[in-house]
This record gives structure tokens, C-alpha cells and sequence, in this order.
């Protein structure tokens, strides 16, 4: 049986479209397409059900997959292996929120390396995005805010991260917590905001989950990095919505305030994505078991 075929049959089945197949695999669809009928004839039964939005393994095809994916995983470790020693080192292309790879995941790979390990990081793209990208193989790892669907990616919860309402001291003198509490949407169209995107995403989070409500205002400023609405808002510029790693030293420097403090904080789970498959190779493995360690104490 030619692995080609199988390769193809493979990456269609994780994908669960022909349309996404060919994409990841660098084809045409109807080349795709072609190369499963021929496999599906050498067989002499079906392999996959053609559906509105893409198509469903049949039982056969599940056998099928259960059985060969293993061995073509294999296969690309070793020539992944192979790659990794003559070229001497081990590249990581590591995907991820810029200020969560940064001050978390870059660090925590030290160790490695210092053992030789290259990396290279992007910062680039939403999580949907990011996502894409890992699946197509421009990233060998990535660090998402959502957890995939489908048997294309495999996704270990990696750590949680608190939100916390903050602003500097002098908005903080001007309110209280029983009247963000009882008045919270409206206290907001108040004050000035300081947030990533007009959209708010992480203060629109945290009202729904504070105040089982959404915000009616406008973002004052906008940052696209976290890091830079943690200043700005430590500035004066106006209350915002950071992880609690972020903002720590500013609320223990008193540069920033905690404006509440509710039993059941916000949180927002990080999880470690790689391709289905890739984790058998031992230099992603290393890198995969470094970053679950290191988030015990995250």
C-alpha cells in the first residue's frame, strides 16, 4: 500500500475535511480527494461519509486510522531525529499570547536551552489563528486560550490565570466595593477603560462573570499587549482587567489597586496545543513536559 495514500488518509481523518486535508498537506482538494478513492477501492469499502461540513470516518475508517497513525507517526519521528542531528540543534517554534510567552513560557525553557534547544516565537494572530497555523505546521507548539475541537490537535490544560479589576490609587479612592457590586455596568460607561480591543475581552469576561451583566462603554485607550494596559492604567488612564501575574508587583508597589475582591474570581485556562502525533518525537515531548513542570508553580 503506497504511505503516500496513507498519509493523506490520515491527515483527513484528524482534520475531518478534505478541504482542511489539502491545506495541511500542500495538495488540491480533488487531489486529495482522488487519493482517498483510490485507497478506498484498494480496500473495497468506504472510509469516509460525505457530509454538508466535511465528512465522518466510517467504522472501517476508524480501524483504519487506530492502526496506521501510529506507524506514520513513527516514521516522522525519525526523520525528524534525523533532521535534529545534523543540523546539531532542535529549533521550537513556539506560538502564544505575546505577554503569557513571555513572561512564563520563554523563561521556563531555559534549562533547555541551555542544553541546546533553539526557539522561535510568534506573537502573532488570535487563538483561532494561531491554531490554524499550528495545524498547518508553522509551529511545532502553541499556548491557546481555547481548547481545539477534533482529532487534528491534542491539548493539555496547562494553568489558569485570576483577572483582577485594577486602577490606580486615585480612581481607587473614588469608589467602593458595595457600589461596584450593586452598580457595576453603570460605574463603568463612568470611568475611563483601558483594554486590548474596542471589543473588551477581558472586561466584558469579567462583568459577566462578576456582575451577570455586559459593559456599555467604550474603551478610553487601547493597547494590544497586556502589558502596556497595565502601565497605562497604572498611569491614571483608567480601570482595567489584568491576569494577576501581570500586575502583582504593581499591586504590592501600590502603583496599582485591586477595586474588588469576589469569592469566586474570574479565570481564564491556558492550554498547550501541539499536533496529534508530534509528542511521540522526543525534543517536543522535553519541551511539553518542561512547560507542565514549570506551571506547577505558575
Amino acid at each position: 500500500m503506497d504511505l503516500s495514500l496513507l498519509r493523506t488518509f490520515v491527515t483527513v481523518h484528524r482534520a475531518g475535511s478534505f478541504t482542511r486535508a489539502a491545506a495541511l498537506l500542500g495538495l488540491s482538494q480533488p487531489a486529495v480527494t482522488s487519493q482517498i478513492r483510490t485507497l478506498e477501492r484498494q480496500l473495497g469499502r468506504p472510509l469516509f461519509l460525505r457530509q454538508a461540513r466535511g465528512v465522518t470516518p466510517t467504522t472501517m475508517g476508524d480501524e483504519l486510522a487506530h492502526r496506521a497513525a501510529p506507524h506514520l507517526d513513527a516514521l516522522v519521528e525519525i526523520a525528524e531525529t534525523g533532521t535534529a542531528q545534523e543540523g546539531g540543534v532542535r529549533t521550537l517554534h513556539l506560538a502564544g499570547p505575546p505577554e503569557f510567552t513571555a513572561l512564563r513560557a520563554l523563561p521556563a525553557l531555559t534549562p533547555l536551552v541551555a542544553q541546546g534547544l533553539a526557539v522561535r516565537t510568534s506573537f502573532h494572530g488570535t487563538t483561532e489563528e494561531i491554531l490554524d497555523g499550528l495545524a498547518a505546521g508553522h509551529h511545532d507548539l502553541a499556548i491557546a486560550t481555547a481548547r481545539p475541537r477534533g482529532g487534528l490537535l491534542v491539548s493539555t490544560p496547562l494553568c489558569d490565570e485570576e483577572h483582577v479589576l485594577v486602577a490606580a490609587p486615585r480612581w481607587a479612592a473614588r469608589l467602593s466595593p458595595e457600589v461596584l457590586l450593586s452598580k457595576g455596568a453603570v460605574v463603568l460607561e463612568q470611568l475611563p477603560v483601558v483594554e486590548v480591543h474596542e471589543s473588551l475581552p477581558f472586561v466584558s469576561r469579567y462583568w459577566a462573570s462578576v456582575f451577570e451583566t455586559k459593559p456599555a462603554a467604550a474603551a478610553t485607550v487601547i493597547a494590544p499587549d497586556l502589558r502596556a494596559v497595565r502601565d497605562s492604567a497604572a498611569s491614571g488612564a483608567g480601570l482595567a482587567v489584568l491576569p494577576r501575574y501581570l500586575c502583582e508587583d504593581a499591586l504590592r508597589g501600590g502603583r496599582l489597586v485591586a477595586l474588588l475582591d469576589p469569592p469566586v474570581p474570574p479565570l481564564r485556562t491556558y492550554f498547550l496545543v501541539a499536533r496529534t502525533g508530534t509528542l511521540a518525537l522526543s525534543p517536543l515531548a522535553r519541551v511539553h513536559e518542561e512547560l507542565l513542570r514549570a506551571a506547577g508553580n505558575w
